[in-house]
């Protein structure tokens, strides 16, 4: 990767701006979330929120994005994939916290659309297993995370 790439000042503080005046402390909507571009879409589509199985978020590369080799951030990757999942707890069953996330990075991305899929190995009352994946535009997985959820209320 070239050492000459830089950020543009000016298009990071008109980003940041942007986002400060779109983001709220809810799901989908928090600073980070928007600072990252995540768009969100439960599956299926038409099931009730108690019955999504699944949630998609998708999101472009960019320079704000990357590491100092040129790809994408190993941390951005992490906190997608954590978001695919507690998101998806907290829409089909509350609030719940991340015990623990194991990652396994296969491979790096250096452009284009990122689609990571989050869903449910086994959901239960206190406890649910999930799993995430992170694949480039290409459709080839480059992470995959598991898991395991807490529902504090439980």
């Amino acid at each position: 990767m070239a050492d000459n790439r830089q950020i543009d000042q000016q298009q990071v503080r008109d980003h940041i701006d942007s986002v400060l005046q779109g983001c709220e402390q809810v799901f989908e909507k928090f600073f980070l979330a928007k600072f990252m571009g995540l768009e969100f879409e439960y599956l299926p589509a038409g099931a009730a929120d108690s019955d999504k199985t699944h949630l998609k978020i998708t999101f472009e590369v960019n320079e704000m994005l990357m590491n100092p080799q040129g790809s994408l951030h190993g941390g951005v990757m992490a906190a997608v994939m954590d978001i695919s999942m507690g998101h998806l707890l907290h829409k089909t069953a509350g609030m719940g916290a991340t015990i623990e996330m194991k990652i396994q990075y296969l491979r790096p991305l250096r452009q284009g659309v990122v689609t990571c899929e989050g869903g449910f190995i086994k959901k239960g009352r206190s406890l649910s297993f999930m799993e995430s994946r992170l694949s480039g535009s290409d459709g080839k997985l480059a992470a995959i995370a598991t898991a395991t959820w807490k529902m504090p209320d439980a």
